[in-house]
């Protein structure tokens, strides 16, 4: 996998995941395996859909979502986070949050953090990230060209999503070496640096 090529004067959207890119996140994933008996080699969410039980697809539904939850009430904005969102909204440009989280837990970490955010898409909407479904459904509400669509996360699956899409990522490290730093478009170490790039080059 490689990364989509980034042209900031072409941008018209910018698209966040939410857990540790907007707000603070918490999450115990270990422990959280642990109680579901997942391995670290699986993929969480599709671990427990893989589940053939019903009953204990929807027992571990349960208990991820009491994790997501308490992780809601917990969150504070990143670093960054309110200016970069006041920036977008006076540039008058489109954004949307795409996460893995369910859609109760993120619409409280929404509320919670007072962020200025009309478009929310989570886990019941489409496939989860690496997916590309939901950015490609984005654009093609937003009546966008994919290259004017620029996601913003800080995990492997964002990059993923957004090369699968072709569309341009950012990556935020938070002052963290990263190994898979170099399949973003662009690298920043907090998003008030995406904010000063940007300003220096959309017009």
């Amino acid at each position: 996998m490689s990364y989509v090529p980034l042209n900031i004067s072409h941008l018209k959207a910018i698209v966040f995941d939410l857990d540790n890119t907007l707000v603070t996140s918490d999450m115990d994933f270990t422990w959280l395996r642990e109680q579901l008996g997942c391995p670290l080699s699986s993929d969480l969410l599709s671990y427990v859909e893989q589940l053939e039980c019903q009953q204990a697809r929807e027992k571990a539904h349960s208990v991820i979502l009491e994790h997501e939850l308490h992780d809601a009430r917990t969150s504070q904005p990143m670093p960054g986070c309110l200016s970069l969102l006041d920036f977008i909204q006076r540039k008058r440009l489109l954004t949307a949050v795409i996460t893995r989280n369910c859609a109760e837990a993120t619409q409280q970490k929404i509320a919670h953090n007072q962020l200025n955010i009309p478009r929310i898409i989570t886990r019941e909407h489409f496939p989860p990230k690496p997916s590309p479904d939901s950015l490609l459904a984005l654009a093609q509400e937003w009546q966008l060209q994919r290259h004017q669509i620029l996601y913003v996360g800080d995990f492997l699956y964002d990059l993923q999503a957004a090369f699968n899409a072709d569309m341009p990522s950012c990556l935020v490290t938070h002052g963290k070496k990263v190994p898979f730093s170099n399949q973003a478009s662009l690298v920043v170490e907090h998003l008030h640096d995406l904010e000063e790039i940007i300003t220096k080059q959309l017009v």
